[in-house]
């Protein structure tokens, strides 16, 4: 069953849901919540947050959160995926989430990545990740 392609007119409301996410971040040391909506392929809609540990390798970022918590829902397609941290005016995934958003995009297609700022950037994943090694690679 083909992933439909995401609408950009969703945009907005996922970057509120990753907006409201953020006020669950578990930060104690850094004082930098970060927040993201993953738009799963069927519509639902699940956040993530980011939460450190006090041994600092340990602690998962936003995007990563919202992946893995979809994944443990049983999805295992993202179409967008929203990121926004309250501290700066735009923030952009690590490379560990840049990676970890390549597991899940549609297999035949790619992400929609939406970064906050005074407008809202719309970047497919094959931007931020170019020639990226995936599941696809292992087949």
């Amino acid at each position: 069953m083909p992933i439909p392609a995401f609408d950009p007119n969703r945009a907005e409301a996922l970057m509120i849901a990753a907006r409201a996410a953020t006020a669950h971040a578990y930060v104690p040391y850094s004082s930098f919540p970060v927040g993201a909506a993953a738009l799963c392929a069927n519509g639902d809609v699940i956040t993530g947050c980011n939460i450190e540990n006090a041994s600092y390798g340990l602690t998962c970022c936003a995007e990563r959160t919202a992946c893995f918590t979809a994944a443990a829902l049983g999805h295992r397609e993202i179409v967008a995926i929203a990121v926004t941290a309250t501290r700066v005016p735009s923030v952009t995934p690590c490379g560990a989430c840049r990676q970890v958003l390549n597991e899940f995009k549609p297999r035949h297609g790619d992400m929609t990545i939406i970064l906050d700022g005074e407008t809202l950037s719309l970047i497919p994943l094959a931007e931020l990740l170019p020639r990226a090694f995936g599941p696809h690679d292992l087949e």
